[in-house]
């Protein structure tokens, strides 16, 4: 257990004690993530519904493979969100960047929920949903680093791990949920048939409208970074990119603390539930009422995950769910005919630990960045693991699934859980961790 809490903050200086958290900065930060995080995970769980409108073809496994190829087609943007929105927010603070970020949010999801299909305007349908999906990569590419950092900076230094577990673990998966809740309530009312036909544009349009409630509320934002603090406000875009230099092995364990969550929840929240209906015929309205439980479990561990960092070592913690989560990734293979039971019990029982690793890993990585190039760090190291990992995560499960080689799935996920762990402890050794040691 930890003797005493650790209050300080990236660059070394010691934050308010008595600093207070208005709810509406709360409900504007996290419930910003929480819309765009709504919006990003809606495209997952309907593709294998609007695939035959954009991609038809007569295989529904080959016209779904289609669409989760768009699916990862908005994280190839993070990285470019990073490159270019990454310093600016570092020079200039979080609040503007916050607000340009669920704007294109909004206008992307949107339109996502409007666009013609392929039978109406025939290939430039598909052309037009990669460009939406490609706009709403650069928004959360940005809104992970940006929301993350806010969070760490907002909260007080008591109870650091718990707020930003809570902003952007808890509060997001809320957005995930209603996602999964949204799209379950869709079904349920419209019945699969209608929900096949044109009710799978209902969630986007309910999605982007609610984007323009969260910019109203962001303006209340005070502003955070090193532009709030003057004196370690970096000078230039080159400034960043020399700090970020000199902390490479912290921002080499970022890829790979992002690398080995996200290829674990991208299979379960998104290739886990494609698989069922795709592939083995399940009920589209049962399925998301099973993704709804997950959403579910993924709200109500985070709290919990921030104050055990609070009370232990960010260390400590982060190894045991890390090192928890190698074995639940081979839960998958228990689900391999069709059968709604077991996909509810693999996809809910395992995403106990998908769900602690998922809710920790944004305070994780945030952690490994000082202040001067935080934004960018985490940026740059979340877009890299998501485009290369995460993003192609439910494509990779289902087409391992299809080739005979679905053992090798959780084999490729446990060996980049244990790679974080040996960078993270690398990384720790040599100074890189800031905040909670």
């Amino acid at each position: 257990m930890k003797p005493a809490a650790d209050t300080r903050s990236g660059d070394g200086t010691e934050p308010d004690a008595d600093q207070k958290i208005n709810k509406r900065y709360v409900v504007a930060l996290g419930g910003g993530m929480a819309v765009e995080w709504f919006d990003f995970s809606v495209y997952g769980l309907v593709a294998a519904l609007l695939a035959p409108h954009f991609f038809p073809g007569d295989d529904p496994v080959a016209s779904t493979l289609s669409a989760l190829a768009v699916f990862a087609v908005g994280f190839v943007a993070r990285p470019l969100a990073a490159v270019f929105f990454g310093p600016l927010a570092d020079r200039i603070g979080h609040k503007k960047v916050l607000l340009a970020s669920i704007t294109a949010m909004a206008a992307s999801t949107l339109m996502m929920g409007l666009l013609p299909t392929y039978d109406q305007i025939g290939v430039w349908a598909g052309v037009a949903l990669v460009a939406a999906r490609l706009i709403q990569g650069l928004s959360t590419g940005i809104e992970q680093a940006v929301g993350n950092a806010a969070a760490l900076e907002l909260a007080g230094p008591r109870n650091r791990g718990k707020f930003a577990t809570t902003v952007s673990g808890s509060i997001l998966q809320a957005g995930i949920l209603l996602a999964a809740l949204v799209c379950f309530l869709v079904s349920a009312v419209l019945g699969g048939e209608a929900m096949a036909d044109w009710g799978w544009r209902v969630p986007f349009i309910i999605g982007g409208l609610s984007g323009l409630v969260i910019f109203y509320l962001r303006r209340s934002l005070p502003e955070t970074g090193a532009n709030a603090k003057a004196e370690a406000a970096p000078r230039s875009s080159a400034d960043v990119w020399s700090e970020l230099w000199r902390h490479r092995l912290g921002l080499l364990a970022v890829v790979f603390v992002v690398a080995g969550t996200q290829v674990a929840n991208y299979a379960w929240t998104v290739g886990m539930p494609n698989m069922a209906r795709s592939v083995f015929g399940e009920d589209p309205t049962q399925v998301f009422a099973v993704m709804t439980g997950l959403g579910c479990v993924m709200v109500a561990v985070g709290p919990l995950a921030g104050s055990l960092c609070d009370r232990y070592t960010n260390s400590k913690i982060f190894t045991l769910f890390r090192l928890g989560l190698v074995p639940t990734l081979f839960m998958v293979l228990l689900y391999q005919q069709p059968g709604i039971w077991t996909f509810a019990v693999v996809v809910l029982v395992g995403g106990i630990l998908v769900s602690l690793n998922q809710v920790l890993f944004n305070y994780i990585i945030s952690t490994l960045m000082p202040d001067s190039c935080r934004t960018t760090g985490v940026a740059v190291g979340y877009g890299l693991a998501m485009t290369v990992f995460g993003g192609t995560a439910s494509y990779v499960l289902v087409w391992l699934q299809q080739q005979g080689a679905f053992w090798v799935f959780p084999v490729y996920g446990a060996a980049l859980c244990l790679v974080s762990v040996l960078l993270y402890e690398a990384a720790r050794r040599r100074g890189h961790v800031h905040i909670g040691q």
